[in-house]
């Protein structure tokens, strides 16, 4: 860990954390509903971003960064950007409260949605695209997609890539596997074939679904954070909303700006 990293008081982040939560509950209602055919891989829409009237464009979709392996897991070392990657499901409370955090320091942050919490909660669809922020795929179901067969493997990605079409006419940015930190060449090669280019993997694990505690998030992300890293965070953790103020002021003492997956591959 950077030996000048300033902690934040604990008191002054659940302070924070609590106005998160009675401020950042209530969702935004979602898009139409539909099951139109979803765009070509490789095709561009709006980047989803608040545009200077407040309104929302088009949701992202995927696209491909010539030169980049089909598995990523970091973006360019020379630049002060990061990308805080948070898989997306739990209680909405708590995704509301992460979110609202991010934004009022300012950074974006990309959500890999599971899909039957979508279907569950389809507000948070549109929230997290009105907040500025981008929304992917992490599997349908969120089990073992490496340990299935190649038909049910691929159901899970495109059951997923459906929910996230219906709510927002985007199959969503990235795909990321279920319960793994990398694909397997066959889980890439389905992704790819469902119309992601790239798998989004993560140098940096916060541990946070271990709940180990506040100060140990903080801890090992700051740790271990540098120039281009895809840190793995969670909603649903209470450890990780308290923890995301310390670690948005240790990023900006060290002038690491928080972007979205795709700003940090651009």
């Amino acid at each position: 860990m950077d030996s000048r990293w300033t902690p934040v008081s604990r008191r002054s982040a659940l302070r924070a954390v609590t106005g998160a939560l009675l401020a950042g509950t209530s969702a935004v209602g979602c898009a139409p509903g539909g099951t139109p055919r979803p765009p070509a891989p490789g095709a561009r829409s709006g980047d989803g971003a608040p545009s200077a009237h407040g309104a929302v464009g088009p949701a992202a979709v995927p696209r491909r960064f010539p030169g980049r392996p089909v598995q990523i897991e970091h973006g360019p070392r020379d630049r002060p950007r990061v990308a805080l990657t948070f898989h997306g499901q739990g209680d909405p409370v708590l995704a509301h409260a992460a979110l609202a955090e991010a934004e009022r320091a300012g950074a974006r942050l990309t959500v890999l949605a599971v899909g039957t919490w979508l279907d569950r909660h389809p507000g948070m669809a549109r929230r997290i695209l009105d907040g500025g922020h981008e929304l992917g795929n992490h599997t349908r179901a969120h089990l073992d997609v490496n340990a299935m067969d190649q038909a049910r493997a691929y159901e899970e990605i495109t059951g997923c890539a459906r929910s996230l079409y219906r709510l927002t006419g985007s199959i969503g940015t990235w795909f990321r596997p279920s319960r793994a930190r990398y694909a397997t060449p066959l889980v890439q090669g389905l992704a790819r074939r469902a119309g992601y280019p790239h798998v989004l993997s993560y140098d940096v694990e916060s541990l946070d679904f271990t709940s180990p505690g506040v100060a140990a998030v903080t801890r090992k992300v700051a740790g271990e954070l540098r120039n281009g890293s895809v840190v793995s965070l969670h909603f649903g953790y209470r450890d990780t909303v308290a923890a995301l103020p310390l670690l948005l002021a240790e990023m900006g003492r060290r002038q690491l700006r928080a972007v979205t997956a795709t700003e940090l591959l651009t």
